[in-house]
């Protein structure tokens, strides 16, 4: 966090005249506003996670959704697995959500401002503690982002993380943007009985052996999913 917050500043300080991000139509179709989804759209922001109670909704398949706002926020929701090349079973699993506010600086990236409500929650199989929940509040930055016209898709949301490298290609879902209410959606003063809460409001959701990731991810290839890191 503290690199991203350097990074933002000594982007912000460079002056526009010689690193001018190219706003014009022929690369941005479309405002940046509304709802951002990669790949089936299964993971939508709104609707993604429950901050009152540290829960999740369990979308169908993995992705990423960023929401904008046309007053500054901004939400993302993000469900993804982590491979592990030396354990295969071993497979991370991942769900994120943060909200806050957004920058579109001259340089051409963005920086998101966490609200401080984040959470995350992270489920290792082979960990010796396997299924547990932890507050995220990191601020990101993209390096630069673009709008262009996918022939099929229609408008299409490119972003890049601070180091250059691509997020999975958005397809617009929604404008107005789908969001959660634009304030703080819980306490985070107290750290909470992260346990105990995962045992009340996650019952039932899914806790994965080493047996069940490898059935988990012969589904995921099934239904398409290219990738399992996003």
């Amino acid at each position: 966090m503290f690199v991203y917050g350097l990074l933002t500043f000594a982007l912000a300080a460079i002056p526009s005249a010689f690193a001018q991000a190219d706003y014009t139509a022929a690369h941005n179709i479309t405002p940046i506003t509304g709802t951002w989804s990669s790949g089936s759209k299964q993971v939508v922001t709104g609707k993604f996670a429950n901050p009152s109670n540290l829960s999740f909704n369990y979308p169908p398949t993995t992705g990423v959704c960023y929401s904008f706002a046309e007053d500054g926020w901004y939400e993302v929701a993000r469900y993804r697995f982590n491979s592990n090349g030396a354990k295969p079973q071993c497979i991370t699993g991942v769900l994120n959500w943060h909200h806050g506010t957004y920058q579109l600086l001259d340089n051409g990236s963005i920086v998101l401002t966490p609200n401080g409500d984040g959470y995350q929650q992270i489920q290792d199989p082979c960990a010796a503690e396997t299924n547990f929940i932890e507050n995220y509040n990191d601020t990101e930055l993209y390096d630069h982002w673009q709008i262009v016209q996918d022939q099929n898709a229609g408008p299409t949301l490119e972003l890049f993380n601070f180091d250059g490298s691509p997020v999975a290609p958005l397809y617009q879902i929604y404008n107005p943007p789908n969001m959660l209410p634009t304030t703080k959606l819980r306490n985070v003063s107290v750290a909470p009985d992260v346990q105990n809460l995962l045992a009340m409001n996650n019952a039932g959701a899914r806790s994965w052996s080493p047996a069940d990731v490898m059935a988990l991810l012969s589904s995921v290839f099934a239904v398409g999913v290219a990738s399992l890191v996003l």
